[in-house]
């Protein structure tokens, strides 16, 4: 359905000091996304580098192939939780931003700069950057010039700078997809559903296969394997689930688009209930193919657990076909992150929490060009300076803890006499909030304690983030673009 070529305005919000008093009208963002593309969105953000690069990790730390699949259960029950609470906000406060429209609503402002801050760095640019690094090491199979790692250490890693084929190939294709996403949401979003159609296809394929002719057995289900960790195993559970729910995270993205969706309260929870239980089935069945097809002893270690399963499933051919498709996969992932997060930026500086430009919509396209310019510039330089497993913790570690924040937020907004309560949540409230904020506790001090480095960068991150707040933004002070 096309829309209407007539700019639509929006007045910005006051200025945040009481001495500057200009309005400004410009364009704003279009409503065109229905439950379709809301929930591929959804779909997309959620399959990617986490269910491809994860299980190999949890062999050898967890040892046991019941354990395994167990946790991957767990943090479905989570996203579940967490995804019921956002439904309820996200009917409350239909605007484009997510976490930060939430936090600034439920906790004052400082709250939802720091989570738009986290945002930029942990919830989007260093996650698009580790799809990227995957996609380059997934493509490495047909050509291992564009190979990111090396033994397990990235090409280059002697300097801080890594640079090769496999990083240039990873930063051009989120330059690529940048310009896309610059140019119109509503091709970006049809280029999404496609990429999202012919993952899921292709994935319910694999799984068919793998149980109808792939060489596998059923004997690995009963095989365990040496723990590589020397945590408890309580312990080490919980520091995995950072892992896991690192694979789940995007089952919260159709919240970042609210202010694009058509009828935001009705699809906001349908589009973030379907899309996480879809993707929650697809993960444990995936899992149970992955363990099939190979015990966990041979799996420890192995970052391209897809790539290595199909090969040991269908053989050398079977495999390139799959490891080709698991590459879109996971262009379909950087895709749909590309996509939100620069709704998030552009909420902030529509409140004057960010650079200025980030809320500038193009009177053309209707996109936030300089939104998307910048989160495009973070993540290139964090293909150039990252490596894929140091960057999953910080993003886990402080994603679980945002999420937890918002979650308790919910329990606070509730309180507003016109507060509109779903129904599936009320029912058994206040179990949903309950499980979310539990398990996050869980996680969050268990990592804290067993990965001390990663986990004092993500406070560290948040530190200078509230320092550039008061230094910048509660004085009414921008920063120029």
């Amino acid at each position: 359905m096309a829309s209407d070529p007539t700019p639509i305005t929006r007045e910005l919000p006051p200025p945040s000091t009481k001495s500057e008093t200009r309005s400004v009208t410009q364009p704003a963002l279009r409503r065109e996304l229905g439950f379709t593309h809301s929930t591929a969105i959804v779909v997309a953000n959620m399959i990617g580098t986490g269910i491809f690069g994860t299980t190999g990790y949890l062999a050898g730390d967890l040892g046991r192939p019941y354990l395994v699949l167990a946790i991957w259960v767990v943090g479905a029950v989570v996203a579940v939780a967490g995804c019921l609470c956002y439904s309820e906000m996200g009917v409350n406060l239909p605007e484009s931003g997510g976490e930060y429209i939430f936090l600034r609503e439920a906790w004052g402002p400082v709250w939802g700069f720091l989570s738009g801050w986290i945002s930029f760095f942990a919830g989007f640019s260093a996650p698009i950057a580790a799809n990227a690094l995957l996609l380059s090491e997934y493509f490495s199979h047909f050509n291992p010039a564009f190979a990111t790692s090396v033994g397990g250490s990235a090409v280059g890693a002697q300097n801080w700078l890594h640079v090769g084929p496999g990083q240039c190939l990873a930063a051009g294709i989120v330059l690529a997809l940048s310009v896309l996403n610059v140019v119109g949401l509503k091709l970006a979003a049809k280029l999404q559903n496609v990429l999202t159609s012919l993952k899921l296809g292709v994935l319910l394929l694999f799984l068919g296969l793998a149980f109808a002719i792939g060489h596998g057995s059923t004997a690995h289900f009963s095989q365990a394997a040496v723990r590589t960790s020397s945590n408890s195993l309580p312990a080490q559970f919980a520091v995995s689930l950072v892992w896991v729910m690192f694979a789940y995270s995007g089952w919260n993205a159709a919240t970042y688009v609210s202010g694009e969706m058509k009828t935001p309260e009705r699809t906001i929870p349908a589009a973030l209930v379907t899309g996480t239980l879809s993707v929650a089935a697809l993960y444990l069945l995936l899992n149970v193919a992955f363990i099939y097809a190979m015990p966990l002893e041979s799996m420890k270690g192995v970052e391209a657990i897809g790539e290595v399963s199909a090969g040991a499933l269908f053989g050398a051919r079977g495999g390139n076909f799959f490891s080709a498709i698991m590459t879109i996969g996971l262009l379909s992932c950087v895709s749909a992150m590309v996509i939100a997060g620069p709704r998030v930026y552009f909420a902030m500086a529509s409140d004057r929490s960010f650079f200025p430009a980030a809320a500038r919509i193009h009177p053309r396209w209707g996109t936030p060009v300089h939104a998307i310019i910048y989160q495009a510039i973070a993540t290139v330089a964090m293909i150039l300076t990252g490596t894929f497993k140091s960057l999953v913790v910080y993003i886990g570690f402080a994603l679980i803890f945002f999420a937890a924040l918002t979650v308790a937020g919910m329990v606070r907004l509730r309180r507003r006499e016109r507060w509109k309560r779903l129904a599936v949540v009320d029912w058994g409230y206040p179990l949903a909030p309950a499980v979310f904020i539990v398990a996050s506790i869980w996680m969050l001090s268990y990592t804290a304690s067993l990965r001390p480095k990663e986990s004092a960068f993500g406070l560290l991150t948040v530190a200078l983030g509230a320092a550039l707040y008061f230094w910048k933004f509660r004085r009414g002070s921008q920063p120029h673009a």
